[in-house]
């Protein structure tokens, strides 16, 4: 079964890579060419929330004809970012950690919990 309870993260890798070698489209993974596909793919996903309201844009999940779109644009963002992480011989599962590790220094819980910004150190009085 396919979803995210049964697949790897390595599976998906290769299930990208075999996409890749099908198509004989390797030498046009450079680094670069690859994250400027994600940057794009990113720009597509962000048009199908463009204009609307914050509550709007919640309510897509309830909307199948908005919703799949989305979906699909977000697993282009995904196969192109796992493309990338196959050209780089990079392990994701360790990159995640690690980023989460060196945030949870920068935005620690008692500051940052339930706030986008630090705690103001002088606040009005």
């Amino acid at each position: 079964m396919a979803d995210d309870a049964h697949t790897t993260l390595s599976q998906l890798r290769e299930w990208v890579a075999q996409f890749v070698e099908e198509r004989d489209w390797r030498p046009f993974h450079s680094p670069k060419n690859l994250s400027m596909g994600m940057a794009i793919e990113a720009a597509e996903l962000m048009e199908h929330f463009q204009w609307m309201s914050t509550e709007e844009s919640w309510q897509v999940v309830s909307q199948p004809d908005r919703l799949q779109p989305v979906v699909e644009e977000l697993a282009d963002v995904l196969c192109y970012t796992l493309a990338m992480a196959n050209v780089l011989g990079i392990d994701l599962s360790r990159a995640v950690r690690e980023k989460l590790q060196k945030n949870s220094q920068k935005y620690p819980v008692s500051e940052y919990r339930g706030r986008y910004g630090p705690r103001d150190p002088n606040p009005p009085r």
